[in-house]
C-alpha cells in the first residue's frame, strides 16, 4: 500500500483534480435538469451491464452490450443544451468576445424603466444580446429599432400596450424587437413564485449568453437572469451594481468621462 502511494506524482494528483473539477461543473449545469435524470440512467445501465458480464447473463449482457454501443449518439443528443451552454460559458472570455455597447447611461434607463414597472407591479421582460445571436433562438416580434431610454421600455409594457406581453430585445445598445417570444426552460426544479416570464428568462440564458431583467407583475419584484441562474429581490441599487458587474461597466470611469 505504502509504495502505491509513493508511486503517486504531483501530475497524477493534478490529473485527478482536473477530472473531479470537470465532473463537478458538468453536475452544476444539468442541476435540476432532466438531464440529471437520465444521466443516472445511462450510470444504472453501464453498471447493470458489468454485473451481466460478471454473473455470465448472456442474453441480457448482448442486449445491454448493443445498447450501450448507442450511448455515445444518445448522450450528444440528450445533452444538446447543456454542451452549448457549457461551450457558450468556455468561450465568454475577453480575448474572444466583442465589447459589449452597453454603457453606465444604458444601465441607469433599464434600472429607472424596471423599478417604475415593479413600483405599478407591471410585468416586464428585457433580453440584452450580447455575443451569441438571439434570433435562433426566439420568435420575433414588432421591430422597433428604437433608441432606449426609460420613457420607451415603461410605455411597451403598460397592459394596454399591443407589445406589453412578450420580451423587449435590446441588441448594442437599442430597443430593436419588441413583444418576441422566449423558449421555456426546461428545468424541474424552478420556484413555484416563478412565472412564464421568469422560465422565459432562464430558457434563453440557458441556450446563450443574453442578460434578462424581470419584473414581477404578481410580486413586483425585480430579478435578473444570466448563464442560466437567478438573482432575485433586487432593488435600484443592487440591480444597478448586478448589470454593471456582468457588463464590466466601472461606474467611476464612466462618470469621469462623462465629465
Amino acid at each position: 500500500m505504502l509504495e502505491i502511494f509513493k508511486s503517486i506524482t504531483f501530475v497524477d494528483i493534478l490529473d485527478i483534480v482536473i477530472i473531479a473539477f470537470m465532473v463537478y461543473r458538468v453536475l452544476l449545469l444539468i442541476k435540476g435538469t432532466i438531464a440529471l435524470r437520465m444521466t443516472l440512467g445511462v450510470i444504472f445501465i453501464l453498471i447493470f451491464a458489468s454485473f451481466s458480464n460478471f454473473f455470465g447473463f448472456k442474453a441480457t449482457s448482448w442486449v445491454l452490450n448493443n445498447l450501450t454501443g448507442y450511448l455515445f449518439l444518445s448522450i450528444i443528443i440528450i445533452f444538446q443544451p447543456e454542451m452549448r451552454r457549457a461551450l457558450a460559458v468556455i468561450g465568454d472570455t475577453k480575448v474572444f468576445n466583442k465589447q459589449d455597447k452597453i454603457n453606465k447611461g444604458i444601465i441607469d434607463e433599464i434600472v429607472k424603466a424596471s423599478t417604475i414597472l415593479a413600483n405599478k407591479q407591471i410585468g416586464a421582460l428585457i433580453v440584452i444580446q450580447r455575443e451569441i445571436d438571439l434570433l435562433p433562438y426566439i420568435q420575433v416580434g414588432t421591430t422597433l429599432n428604437s433608441e432606449l431610454n426609460k420613457d420607451i421600455l415603461v410605455s411597451i409594457f403598460i397592459p394596454y400596450s399591443p407589445l406589453h406581453d412578450g420580451a423587449v430585445i435590446v441588441i448594442d445598445g437599442k430597443i430593436v424587437y419588441a413583444g418576441s417570444i422566449l423558449p421555456l426552460t426546461k428545468r424541474v426544479d424552478i420556484d413555484k413564485k416563478f412565472g412564464t416570464r421568469h422560465r422565459a428568462a432562464l430558457g434563453i440564458t440557458e441556450e446563450t449568453d443574453a442578460v434578462c431583467v424581470v419584473v414581477s407583475e404578481e410580486r413586483g419584484t425585480i430579478s435578473v437572469s444570466y448563464r442560466g441562474n437567478f438573482t432575485s429581490e433586487l432593488d435600484a441599487d443592487s440591480l444597478k451594481e448586478t448589470l454593471s458587474h456582468i457588463f464590466n461597466v466601472d461606474e467611476t470611469k464612466e462618470a469621469f468621462d462623462d465629465k
